[in-house]
């Protein structure tokens, strides 16, 4: 039988969610039926390369200095697409989508675009972009409800716009008391300390600002608890400044970007997010496969996954004294940060499979290239 031919469009494939869903996907699709290429832009930002090569993939980086350049590239897209024979695109975050939004225009190959954040957050110059040429695929996908209905009330386009929330690989994301236990050693935490945690690209979206006031309040009712925030980014410089402006050092852990996840997830009794916005926060879903308690603001599609008191703890946007309010109970309440913990890890288990994830997403590539074929 000959495979379907799907190519991923992305921009970069460093350590962002949308970027670390693509080869854990990859490990869970048909590999019998289909055949996934990837195309992404940004040579310096190549994280994700090898794992999906492991993983069967084949990967191509069509080097682009920023976005303009990228744009320039569709005509290299659409002769890779002709060459390698693609049935199907699929393409991820903004710059990317116009990019193979010109290429659909160029071959008919039909394109699904994954929208991964509300259109509210965007640069407006971007916002106005993705109205212009959002009709130029044959479907889009929101990440949460939250993210779909931005889509509808922002550009109510005329092509259909289907929900597939994201999912996390519940086997692979598991927690590992020995994984966990060499970070804490490595790092110097006792292995008895409680970890509060997050992991992130350092950007204002993520607001880690608001993350590191809200750690210096817990310090002062806890000075025995540590802080881990895993990632790097843009803002790292700042909030270094700031942690040692806290006198913190040593005491909230900035380890960098890591590959092993599953390790510093395992490290961490608390996650801790403090986002101004989000879609559907993959780093979220692995933490609470890992069995961590979550305190999170209430941002986008956050509140599709957790429920106020039973799955984890919400406060509202930029409120810093709850956010730091909500972890000491948690870390002072050892039967609730438990109850937590598992109610985080069964939430996931019941509503966010990957393997459910996947199996949408292939049902959705098949109708649409039986759709094209017909």
């Amino acid at each position: 039988m000959k495979k379907i031919k799907v190519l991923h469009i992305i921009k970069s494939l460093g350590r962002g969610g949308a970027e670390m869903l693509l080869p854990e996907t990859l490990r869970l699709h048909n590999k019998e039926k289909f055949d996934f290429h990837y195309v992404y832009f940004l040579p310096w930002k190549n994280q994700m390369v090898e794992e999906i090569k492991e993983q069967g993939g084949k990967v191509i980086c069509i080097a682009a200095n920023n976005n303009l350049s990228l744009l320039s590239k569709y005509n290299d897209v659409a002769k890779y697409c002709k060459n390698n024979k693609i049935d199907l695109i699929h393409s991820h975050l903004p710059w990317s989508g116009f990019l193979s939004r010109l290429v659909y225009k160029k071959t008919g190959i039909p394109l699904i675009y994954t929208e991964h954040n509300i259109q509210e957050r965007y640069h407006v110059a971007t916002k106005k972009l993705n109205a212009f040429t959002f009709n130029w695929q044959s479907r889009a996908i929101g990440v949460s409800a939250d993210v779909s209905k931005s889509i509808s009330e922002n550009i109510n386009p005329d092509i259909s716009v289907q929900t597939l929330l994201n999912g996390v690989n519940t086997q692979k994301f598991n927690r590992d008391e020995k994984e966990a236990s060499i970070i804490k050693k490595k790092y110097q935490i006792p292995q008895n300390a409680l970890v509060v945690g997050n992991l992130a690209v350092f950007r204002e979206q993520k607001d880690l600002i608001s993350w590191v006031k809200a750690f210096k309040t817990i310090n002062q009712s806890m000075p025995d608890v540590y802080g881990l925030i895993v990632g790097a980014g843009p803002k790292k410089d700042e909030i270094q400044e700031l942690i040692k402006a806290y006198n913190l050092e040593g005491r909230i852990i900035l380890p960098g970007l890591q590959t092993n996840t599953v390790a510093y997830l395992s490290a961490m009794d608390i996650f801790m997010m403090s986002s101004q916005f989000e879609g559907l926060p993959i780093a979220l879903l692995e933490a609470m496969s890992i069995g961590c308690a979550i305190v999170s603001t209430k941002a986008g599609g956050v509140v599709e996954v957790i429920k106020h008191s039973k799955d984890g703890l919400l406060c509202e946007i930029g409120d810093i004294e709850k956010l730091a309010d909500s972890c000491i109970e948690l870390l002072q309440k050892t039967v609730l940060r438990k109850r937590l913990q598992e109610a985080a890890r069964e939430r996931v288990i019941t509503a966010f499979s990957l393997v459910n994830m996947v199996n949408e997403l292939e049902k959705c590539y098949i109708e649409l290239i039986n759709h094209n074929r017909g």
